[in-house]
């Protein structure tokens, strides 16, 4: 996602012609798009994307359980004071 918000600041840059990307070539401006386009192939080919939601999946269930224990008095926290 940082190179697709990369991409479209230098794309802006580059059509208002502001400061130094001005001066750049096209495929220079261009480049974080297809960077980006590079990493998410990798990441839906080699699983990273699927582990992540996996990760946010059991933490937001393990989250789920430990708040209905807590509230059902069956915790097995211990209170610090």
């Amino acid at each position: 996602m940082y190179l697709l918000g990369l991409g479209l600041a230098f794309l802006v840059m580059k059509y208002l012609a502001l400061g130094p990307v001005a001066a750049w070539n096209w495929w220079v401006v261009l480049a974080p798009f297809g960077l980006a386009v590079l990493w998410w192939a990798w990441a839906d080919n080699s699983g990273y994307t699927k582990k992540k939601a996996m990760e946010r999946e059991n933490s937001r269930r393990q989250d789920r359980i430990d708040r209905n224990r807590e509230n059902m008095g069956t915790s097995t926290k211990k209170n610090r004071r």
